[in-house]
C-alpha cells in the first residue's frame, strides 16, 4: 500500500496506572480533580480534540479499570472517539506496552501521552501526528529551556554537589507529550528495549532511529507538584475566559 493510499489512522495510549507520589498522599495523580474533573479525563479530552484521534487507549492501575470506566461513564467525552480501558503494569514502559498490545489492527500512527499534562493545545498533538505522516518514525514536541542547566556529581548525604559542566543550553530541549510514533516501529520498540527508560522516543534512538522535535507549548506542561495544580487550575480559567472552554 502507497503512502497516498494509506489512511493513517491515529490512536492514542495514556498510561495512567502511576501514583503520583509528589502530589502527596490520596488517589492516583491521574485522577486528581482539576476544576472539579478528573485530570485523567482532561487528558483524554485533549487526545479526542484531534480530528484525527480515532481511538483513545487508558492505561489504568492495575486494580482500579473497573473505577477509571465508571469515571468516563460520569463524565462527557466526545462521540467521534472510541474509548478503551486496559488494566496496567508495574512501570510505565510496561503499561505503554499493554496499551500497545490492546490496539485493533489498522492504526499506523500512535500517540502516547502523559496523563499527567491534562491541558496540551490540540494544534501541539494535530503537529505532532502531521510530522509522523510525513515519515518520521519517532516525534517530540519541546520547549527551549529558559534556566541553564548544571551537570552535577550527585550526593546522597546531603552535602554541596560538585558541578562538572555546563551544557550549551541553545542545544537543548524540555521534551512534553504526546510522543508520536510509527506504529509497526514503536512495537519493535518495546519488545527489543528491555532497559528502563524515561519516555517512548528513548526507546527508539536505542534503535538507532531519527527522532524529530517540532515545537512544544507552555500549556502543555507536567503536573507533579501541588504548585503545578494551581497553575493549571489558571490556564483553565483563562480558557473559560477566552473562550468559553
Amino acid at each position: 500500500m502507497s503512502d497516498e493510499s494509506r489512511s493513517f489512522r491515529t490512536a492514542a495510549v495514556i498510561p495512567a496506572a502511576g501514583r503520583g507520589v509528589r502530589l502527596g498522599p490520596g488517589a492516583p495523580k491521574a485522577l486528581r480533580a482539576l476544576n472539579g474533573t478528573p485530570m485523567l479525563v482532561h487528558a483524554v479530552r485533549a487526545m479526542a480534540a484531534s480530528r484525527s484521534v480515532a481511538l483513545v487507549v487508558v492505561v489504568a492501575p492495575p486494580d482500579g479499570a473497573t473505577e477509571v470506566k465508571n469515571l468516563f461513564a460520569e463524565h462527557a467525552l466526545p462521540d467521534r472517539t472510541d474509548f478503551l480501558v486496559v488494566p496496567g503494569g508495574e512501570s510505565r514502559q510496561e503499561s505503554v506496552k499493554l496499551g500497545l498490545e490492546a490496539l485493533p489492527p489498522g492504526f499506523d500512527v500512535v500517540l502516547v501521552h502523559d496523563a499527567a499534562r491534562p491541558l496540551v493545545p490540540v494544534d501541539t498533538v494535530d503537529a505532532v501526528i502531521e510530522a509522523v505522516r510525513d515519515g518520521a518514525p519517532a516525534v517530540v514536541p519541546a520547549l527551549p529551556l529558559a534556566d541553564t542547566v548544571k551537570q552535577v556529581e550527585p550526593r546522597t548525604d546531603g552535602s554541596p554537589e560538585p558541578v562538572v559542566a555546563t551544557p550549551e543550553r541553545s542545544r537543548l530541549r524540555a521534551v512534553q507529550t504526546p510522543q508520536g510514533f510509527d506504529h509497526a516501529t514503536l512495537v519493535r520498540a518495546h519488545e527489543s528495549v528491555t532497559e528502563n527508560v524515561t519516555d517512548d522516543a528513548s526507546m527508539i534512538e536505542q534503535l538507532g532511529l531519527p527522532v524529530v522535535v517540532v515545537p512544544g507549548h507552555e500549556e502543555a506542561f507536567k503536573v507533579t507538584r501541588p504548585l503545578d495544580l494551581v497553575l493549571a487550575e489558571a490556564v483553565l480559567a483563562r480558557r473559560r475566559a477566552n473562550d468559553g472552554f
